[in-house]
């Protein structure tokens, strides 16, 4: 598993699905791999709904399904950010470890495994959750609904030469409406790719996303990136960051030692795009697309 690019295609035609897979197959030799399928779902918190407790903005969560794995997304606007706690450090001089123990920050990113083990841990805590779906009936049936997934992605995978997998799909809401394309580029050498763009885009990726978009004139794409701080912000772990200021820096270098140190081998780092961080990567800016256009 390698780096991987993201890119909307945001007014695609109902045969650009088709349109793509025979430039891809005439263009650039590519290789039928199978299919993509992936289901996002929306929850909404409901404690507003409990008398006399009043919550200005209600938390939301989206998880998407991936393979064996889902995605969960939460968002509580009321909570702080990462940032916004190193940055009242900086500004207090006054017990500055109260501002390092907020109860939650405003995201959280999990992983859970098989899928439906969301819904079964929600009904087993009775959780104050209740589904999202995409469709024009009242708020009245919509709790009547029986949860389900909010909307698909369902397209194609493809093999360019030995060094690319391109991936391909609908996105296709719970109704059967098609709201555009998505179109993800991985390029399986690298595990990491750091790049000079403050938006993160690469141009190596972005030009074979481009080259595999059919020539239509109008057409309204858009790359979908995510910057090192927004990644390492969902990346956060309480639990990792309280052991590490527990730990005593023991560590002394030896300067007489004549074999190699231990920091000059290559180690994999947290947030590779390697094995489930790849597909971690790969959910959390599919579901920021689809958020950032209102879709969930």
């Amino acid at each position: 598993m390698g780096f991987t690019g993201l890119a909307r295609w945001i007014n695609a035609p109902t045969s650009g699905l088709e349109l793509i897979n025979q430039n891809i197959s005439r263009n650039h030799q590519g290789q039928y791999r199978g299919k993509w399928q992936l289901s996002v779902k929306s929850f909404r918190s409901t404690f507003g709904s409990i008398p006399g407790y009043q919550v200005p903005v209600e938390r939301s969560m989206c998880a998407l399904t991936m393979n064996e794995n889902v995605f969960v997304l939460l968002e509580d606007p009321l909570a702080p950010t990462k940032a916004d706690i190193l940055h009242q450090m900086g500004d207090s001089q006054s017990h500055p470890e109260a501002l390092l123990s907020p109860p939650h920050y405003r995201n959280a990113f999990l992983t859970l495994s098989p899928p439906g083990a969301l819904e079964q841990l929600l009904g087993q805590l009775r959780a104050r959750w209740v589904s999202v779906r995409q469709s024009g009936s009242s708020s009245s049936s919509q709790r009547s609904q029986p949860a389900g997934q909010q909307l698909s992605i369902e397209g194609h995978i493809f093999a360019i030469g030995n060094d690319w997998l391109v991936r391909v799909g609908n996105v296709i809401l719970a109704g059967g409406a098609v709201k555009g394309m998505l179109l993800e580029a991985e390029y399986l050498p690298l595990p990491t790719m750091h790049t000079t763009t403050l938006d993160g885009t690469t141009e190596l990726l972005s030009n074979l996303l481009t080259s595999v978009l059919p020539n239509i004139p109008d057409a309204k794409t858009v790359a979908v990136t995510i910057t090192d701080s927004q990644w390492e912000e969902v990346l956060w772990d309480r639990e990792e960051e309280e052991q590490m200021q527990a730990e005593p820096n023991n560590k002394e270098e030896d300067l007489n030692n004549i074999y190699a140190y231990d920091d000059d081998l290559p180690v994999q780092q947290k947030g590779d795009w390697l094995g489930i961080d790849r597909d971690r990567r790969s959910a959390f800016l599919i579901m920021g697309a689809l958020r950032s256009e209102g879709i969930l």
